[in-house]
This record gives structure tokens, C-alpha cells and sequence, in this order.
């Protein structure tokens, strides 16, 4: 029981902790999304340095390195989960600091659904008549949207592929999460240390000591990246998945309420439109899954 409720605490706090973070995106919408996503993969691998040293994990860290470097087909896992989930971070940055709030919020509530689809592909999942009508209702939802727009709401999409994929990935690897997510950062590292650095020269950067609070929010941005995905690791390790799967719709409800209340952004006939299916489906496929 007293595992349960720890279990509990670290899940609702994960999906707090996501649905508020566009908060924390905005407070550095002077910064464009590749510096705040430089700078976040940046600060995330020394967090997780950190996290390591404090965990005196160090050890178990170098077995799994010693481990991927024997298995290629892992470590393409490793990397692909990798580029999976700097593309989801980078999407949903700009997102954020470009009006599209709800979108990500459409995106993260499509999510469970994509995963079932996914399931299909990738791992020969038979779906219930039930499971098929709740994602027939959200390809309805988003068909409904792209009509009334005139567009395909590409951030939505983006989002829900890009993390079903990485969650995928993650799930075929098998890999404690304090090594995958050090490893993560560290296999785009390469690439997004040496533009930071690049950039905090031109004039355009947020970071230095001329602007001292974007510079702490930007290594903050470490922590805030880091510190959810470490709860949520813990909170699926003591939790069933279908006590975890309730939890998770907390974020995009979150960040929906920013995106009209906060941000101010549209929420017309499309919107709802899309979100009334999508609501349906989810309502359907929450209460199969706990039937079952």
C-alpha cells in the first residue's frame, strides 16, 4: 500500500510537472526553440551526471554502456528513441512560444491512442472492437479539425508520433532510466553543446551574464526536462499500467486550460470539434481498459 501511494505521488506529480512546463517555456520566449533546446539537452546531461553520482549508480551506468556497445541493434534503439524525443522537445518548445498550446494539447491526448496503433505495427497487438472505435473517433476528431482550418494540424500529429515512437523504442530496450536518459542526451550532445556555445557569442543569445534570469531558466531547463522523466520511471515501476494510464491525461488537460484561460489562443467550433472526439475516444478506451 504505502509503495502504491509513492507510486501515486511520483505519477501526478510527473504529468503537474508537464502540464505546467509551458509556463516555464514562455518565461524564455525571447530565446528561439533550437537555443532553449540546445541548452536543454545541454543542462538535462549534466543533471544527469549528477542524478548518477547521488544515485552511486555509476557503476551499473558503465555496465549498460559496456552492454550497448555489444548489441548494435540496442544501441540503434538507444539513438533512434534519442532523435525521437529531441524532435518531440523541439516541436513542442516552439509550439509554446508560437501560439500552438492547445495544439499540444490535442497532440498529448491523441498520444494513447497513437501508442495502441503503434502497438498494431510494431507489435502484432490484436485491438478490441472497442479499442478500434475509440481510434477511429480521434482520426475523426483530427479529419474534422483539418477540415475546418483548412490544415493539417501538424503539431498535434508531431507530438503524438514522435513520443508514441520514443515510447516504443524505450520499450524494446529495457534499459534503467537513469542510463537511457543520460545516454539520450548524451548521443545528441555532440551536435547541440557546440551550437550553444556557438551561439551564446552572437547577439541574438539569451545567455550570458547580461541576461541573468534567462541564463539561470535556461540551465534550469535541465532540471525541468530531467526531473519528470525520472518520476515518471519511478511512478511506472510501482504502479499498474492501467492506474498509470489514468493519470496521464492530466497534462494535456493542463495545458488545454493554459492554452485558452493563460495564452489566449482560439478555441473555435474546430477546435472543439476535434477535442469532443477525441474525449469520447479516450472516455471509451480508459473504460475498456479497466474493464478488461
Amino acid at each position: 500500500m504505502e509503495q502504491k501511494k509513492r507510486g501515486i505521488t511520483a505519477a501526478i506529480s510527473t504529468y503537474l510537472i508537464w502540464g505546467f512546463l509551458p509556463l516555464y517555456w514562455n518565461l524564455l520566449s525571447a530565446a528561439s526553440a533550437a537555443e532553449i533546446l540546445a541548452h536543454r539537452i545541454s543542462w538535462s546531461f549534466v543533471f544527469m551526471l549528477l542524478v548518477l553520482a547521488a544515485s552511486k549508480r555509476w557503476q551499473a551506468f558503465l555496465q549498460d554502456c559496456s552492454a550497448l556497445r555489444q548489441d548494435r541493434r540496442r544501441a540503434l534503439l538507444l539513438f533512434g528513441a534519442s532523435v525521437m524525443i529531441t524532435l518531440n522537445w523541439l516541436t513542442y518548445i516552439w509550439a509554446v512560444n508560437n501560439g500552438h498550446v492547445i495544439d499540444t494539447s490535442l497532440g498529448y491526448y491523441i498520444n494513447p491512442l497513437m501508442n495502441v496503433a503503434l502497438g498494431v505495427v510494431l507489435f502484432k497487438e490484436r485491438l478490441t472492437p472497442s479499442t478500434r472505435l475509440s481510434v477511429f473517433l480521434a482520426f475523426l476528431g483530427v479529419m474534422l479539425m483539418t477540415m475546418q482550418l483548412g490544415k493539417l494540424p501538424w503539431v498535434s500529429l508531431v507530438l503524438a508520433v514522435t513520443f508514441a515512437l520514443y515510447g516504443a523504442m524505450k520499450k524494446k530496450l529495457a534499459l534503467h532510466p537513469f542510463s537511457s536518459i543520460t545516454l539520450e542526451t548524451l548521443f545528441v550532445l555532440p551536435v547541440f553543446l557546440p551550437y550553444a556555445v556557438w551561439l551564446s557569442g552572437e547577439p541574438t543569445s539569451q545567455f550570458g551574464w547580461a541576461m541573468p534570469q534567462t541564463t539561470l531558466l535556461l540551465i534550469g531547463a535541465g532540471a525541468a526536462t530531467a526531473t519528470p522523466l525520472i518520476l515518471f520511471s519511478y511512478g511506472a515501476n510501482l504502479l499498474p499500467l492501467n492506474v498509470l494510464g489514468f493519470f496521464q491525461y492530466i497534462s494535456p488537460t493542463i495545458a488545454l486550460l493554459l492554452g485558452i484561460f493563460f495564452f489566449h489562443e482560439p478555441f473555435g467550433a474546430a477546435q472543439l470539434s476535434a477535442c469532443a472526439c477525441i474525449w469520447a475516444a479516450l472516455l471509451i478506451f480508459t473504460l475498456s481498459e479497466r474493464v478488461r
